[in-house]
């Protein structure tokens, strides 16, 4: 029986060449715990980011509201612009038309008088081709009832044959762009015969008793 001498503590066997140290268990390498974030940092970084994404889709929605409405003011404006473009073009095109109705008028008289021949007729016919192109329109015809707001009465007389105050003379044409009246229409008129339709509501009247006449003489019989 092999005894053990009281006190000896057994070594590792020690590779030759090797310092004692090397035989001594190496403990964990501090360094490696500090290498790992937290995971408290981690979040807190993560709710940053957030909040920065947060507020830069704000920014990009107030900025994208701003586009928006700058782009439906531009559309107004636009609009507005090529309103008020077009109005002035008329408003223009009136007022020279307006400064050639006098020579319309005397080219009008002149074909009804028989005087519209030669180059005269082929230039009045020109003037009047030009201005149809801009727009200008003649109205008024003899029976049409009387209106107002395109008629100018001029003359004013009765008739036995017309219901309603009617035009029975074209005195000088009207004339209107689109919509538009330059020139009203200046006519004579003609109203119902005061007392024609009393006369006749009378005469209708009288035909029942006329007739309650004959039944009473055909009763006596």
């Amino acid at each position: 029986m092999t005894e053990e001498t009281p006190g000896f503590e057994e070594k590792p066997d020690v590779p030759s060449g090797a310092t004692p140290d090397d035989a001594e268990p190496k403990a964990a390498s501090p360094s490696t715990g500090e290498g790992a974030a937290p995971a408290g940092d981690a979040s807190a970084q993560i709710a940053g980011l957030t909040a920065q994404l947060d507020q830069v889709r704000k920014a990009l929605d107030e900025r994208t509201a701003d586009l928006q409405r700058l782009q439906a003011e531009f559309q107004n404006y636009r609009r507005r612009v090529e309103r008020d473009r077009i109005t002035v073009r008329e408003i223009a095109i009136a007022n020279l038309l307006t400064e050639l109705l006098p020579v319309l008028d005397d080219i009008g008289r002149a074909r009804d008088h028989g005087e519209l021949v030669g180059g005269f007729k082929s230039v009045a016919e020109s003037l009047e081709t030009v201005a149809a192109k801009m727009g200008l329109q003649q109205f008024g015809k003899e029976g049409e009832p009387f209106d107002p707001t395109i008629h100018e009465a001029l003359m004013h007389s009765y008739a036995p044959d017309v219901t309603e105050t009617t035009c029975v003379a074209i005195l000088q044409p009207g004339y209107r762009i689109g919509e538009r009246t330059i020139r009203p229409a200046r006519v004579a008129v003609a109203e119902p015969q005061p007392g024609a339709q009393t006369v006749k509501a009378e005469g209708a009247e009288e035909a029942p008793a006329a007739d309650d006449d004959k039944d009473n003489g055909s009763e006596e019989g």
